[in-house]
């Protein structure tokens, strides 16, 4: 089995337009992939209620919903840009939308988180990261004025660039060692992360951790086993 994989494209961000990654989607399938990950913050902020589609998120979705028609499984990661997807009307254009996701390529057993949560000393940022994906927050989007929903959409855009301070200071190498050796006692072998933009690979107790550098930055789709 072959696995696609796209992290952090943050398409309407600086990842652009959508139309270099819906190409690329488009090819997957005559590629020979069976299964697509998206890994979070595909796009530069992602609500589930179609009062803020963007340009992006119309192009992409019909893209995913044309790979399903084809025989690719495709599970979506949700990031700290990504708000309350599963359950809305997007749903039909995925097959699994989570926190994680597990599979397994020839043998080695994978966990993928997207990794802005696992920095459990960030405190400020997880408990944003609370509120802001809570039940309460998803009434309060759902039921504002369309005017003026878009004026907090800009704003809560703004917001995210200011959250996950530590994170954005550095990549958490101790947080994510901590955090991947817990997990890969569960039964996995390699841990796959996005969130922090950059591409690294550590040895473990238990196994390896892979960080994948944001889309927006290589322009290119990840493959297990690589290519």
């Amino acid at each position: 089995m072959s696995v696609a994989i796209v992290a952090d494209s943050h398409l309407g961000g600086p990842g652009g337009e959508a139309g270099p990654l819906v190409e690329q989607l488009d090819s997957l399938a005559q590629s020979g992939c069976r299964r697509l990950l998206l890994l979070g913050d595909i796009f530069q902020i992602w609500l589930g209620d179609r009062r803020y589609e963007t340009a992006e998120i119309a192009a992409v979705i019909p893209a995913l919903e044309r790979l399903r028609e084809r025989g690719v499984r495709v599970d979506y990661i949700e990031g700290n840009r990504d708000f309350f997807i599963a359950g809305s009307s997007y749903q039909t254009a995925l097959d699994h939308v989570g926190t994680e996701v597990s599979f397994e390529v020839e043998g080695v057993r994978y966990l993928a988180v997207h990794g802005d949560g696992l920095n459990d000393k960030d405190y400020q940022y997880r408990f944003w990261r609370w509120l802001s994906k809570s039940a309460l927050s998803r009434f309060f989007w759902t039921r504002l004025p369309r005017r003026l929903a878009a004026r907090l959409v800009g704003s809560t855009e703004r917001r995210l660039s200011d959250t996950n301070f530590k994170h954005k200071q550095r990549i958490p190498e101790e947080a994510i060692r901590s955090y991947a050796e817990r997990r890969l006692a569960e039964g996995y072998d390699v841990l796959l992360l996005g969130h922090f933009h950059e591409e690294r690979r550590w040895r473990v107790r238990g196994g390896e951790v892979r960080l994948y550098e944001a889309w927006f930055r290589s322009r290119r789709v990840e493959w297990l086993p690589p290519r």
